[in-house]
């Protein structure tokens, strides 16, 4: 965090929270967008939570892992396949969306223009 640059602001008259809006929240942005996303892609392939603490209910806390485990379970293969593909397919997009934003935000913080 750059302290000169918000004791500038301070000094200027800003409030608190025009500091934090305009000081702050632009450096830690991109950080806040990575892990969300990261965090986010990461709970789309969450098993033994739901499996051991949840419990496995069903219709009340089938995930898409869990789905997947009874597929296979009974040899339909080629549903636990679609079902595993959709959901790499969404942390693909997930990922994508985290680079642009990544690229977006940093181009911000660094005063570079955003084509």
């Amino acid at each position: 965090m750059f302290q000169k640059d918000k004791y500038g602001y301070f000094l200027f008259g800003a409030g608190s929270v025009q500091i934090f809006f305009r000081v702050i929240l632009p450096e830690i942005l991109p950080a806040l967008i990575a892990g969300f996303t990261m965090s986010f892609a990461r709970g789309l392939g969450e098993y033994g939570s739901v499996v051991f603490i949840a419990g496995n209910q069903p219709y009340e806390t089938e995930i898409s892992p869990l789905l997947i485990m009874s597929e296979l379970q009974e040899y339909d293969y080629a549903s636990a396949t679609s079902i595993a593909l959709v959901m790499l397919m969404i942390a693909f997009v997930i990922l994508f969306i985290n680079a642009i934003l990544q690229s977006r935000t940093s181009k911000i913080v660094s005063g570079r223009k955003i084509r």
